[in-house]
């Protein structure tokens, strides 16, 4: 059972270095919690037993040829740090004194980030983000002074590359933002089909007075493969934070997204769109935590389903007590373009206070068949129609998307999805 594998490489090789005991508190808790099970609210609908059946091995360090070497040339490439299996490249790496390679870091130990690593995301309550914090050898740590703006966006870019056995990475990544300042991260993950692997992640973001972020991650993995992730953003006063959260591979992705707005006048946004056909089965789990007056949160999620895909939508959004004249709404919309596909949906208020604008809503449904004759009857054949639909569901995210090749990636992969058929 990989539970006892973990515990066992930890013990091996996990246990010190730069912030040891942290990470003996992490492998503990996960001891505690296990693999979740069906009889747990949180995981109900994500049944995780693939991965805690399979003995996935620590990553070892791999090489980059062929198309994976020319999608780390791609468009991004200007300012990018690069991870093959886990592990910094630096060959394929291109980025200013803002962003450094984690595993560069620890080796000078662990006082430089203490301050922030491990505050936000420690795995409390998740065992997949105690096991990062148990095993985290390598990531990104980027820092943006007070009042600097990063002309273009920094990316982040995770390659996995099968190695003939299942193996398991824990990237970590640490963002924090000063006061007054700006930046546009894209966080990508990527692996070739064929690959059995276990991608853990987790994002930590630290958003300053007055500071705007805006965060993107566009999971690709490979079918065989399971892709865990958290993120956990603080905020702090008139900060502005966007997250998009875009979930294409993977034959079984979660995603843990919250963040708490504990500065007042903060605002936040949360969007998503997730595909999936074939038996993927995809979970995006949201937390927006209102703690002081005049916030304002805006979450849309969508989701396009074929063949006998899952998917699961948990959207939480908390009031505090004194956290009045907060605006707040949530939404989740799915789209099933088969009779097999199915959904899970659970948005969720819990006002504490009594002055507040807060709504949520969910909707699920499939194609509609008077748009799709008017279409065919004005001489538009099935799989263009299917497709312009399609296009337009997702359009309400896509448009958001500000990063140029972000948006091309979403493009492309609808037109893929649109030729699918149940």
């Amino acid at each position: 059972m990989s539970r006892e594998t973990f515990i066992a490489d930890f013990e091996r090789l996990g246990r010190d270095g730069a912030f040891a005991e942290l990470r003996r508190r992490a492998i503990d808790r996960f001891a505690a919690l296990g693999f979740p099970t069906g009889r747990e609210e949180e995981w109900r609908f994500t049944d995780v037993t693939p991965v805690a059946e399979t003995a996935f091995k620590l990553a070892a360090g791999a090489s980059l040829a062929g198309p994976l070497a020319e999608t780390a040339r791609g468009p991004l490439k200007a300012c990018q740090l690069t991870f093959v299996n886990g592990r910094y490249a630096p060959q394929f790496s291109n980025h200013d004194a803002a962003a450094e390679s984690l595993g560069a870091l620890l080796k000078k130990g662990a006082a430089p980030l203490e301050a922030h690593l491990g505050q936000q995301a420690s795995g409390d309550k998740n065992p997949f983000a105690a096991l990062n914090t148990a095993f985290f050898r390598d990531g990104a740590v980027l820092r943006i002074p007070k009042g600097a703006v990063l002309e273009q966006p920094l990316h982040l870019l995770f390659i996995s590359v099968p190695t003939g056995e299942p193996f398991v990475t824990h990237p970590r990544i640490l963002i924090v933002v000063e006061e007054g300042a700006q930046a546009t991260i894209v966080e990508s993950y990527i692996g070739p089909a064929g690959g059995v692997y276990l991608t853990n992640a987790v994002t930590e973001i630290f958003a300053g007075p007055e500071s705007l972020i805006d965060h993107y991650k566009v999971q690709r993995e490979s079918a065989q493969a399971f892709h865990f992730a958290t993120l956990q953003a603080r905020q702090d006063r008139a900060s502005v934070f966007a997250s998009h959260s875009i979930s294409l591979g993977a034959a079984i992705a979660r995603n843990d997204i919250g963040t708490a707005l504990d500065g007042e006048g903060a605002e936040c946004t949360l969007n998503g769109l997730y595909e999936a056909g074939g038996r993927q089965l995809v979970d995006h789990h949201t937390m927006i935590d209102h703690a002081k007056p005049h916030g304002t949160s805006r979450e849309l999620y969508k989701g396009i389903l074929n063949g006998q895909a899952r998917g699961v939508f948990d959207g939480r959004i908390i009031v505090r007590p004194n956290a009045q004249k907060t605006n707040a709404m949530q939404t989740n919309r799915n789209l099933l373009l088969s009779d097999k596909a199915l959904v899970n949906t659970k948005p969720q208020l819990e006002i504490l206070a009594n002055d507040v604008k807060c709504k949520h809503g969910a909707t699920i449904g499939h194609l509609d068949r008077d748009m799709m004759f008017y279409l065919r009857s004005r001489g538009i054949g099935f799989e263009e129609a299917r497709r312009l639909l399609i296009h337009a569901f997702a359009s309400e995210i896509v448009d958001e998307v500000k990063v140029d090749a972000v948006r091309a990636q979403l493009g492309g992969c609808l037109h893929i999805l649109a030729e699918a058929h149940p």
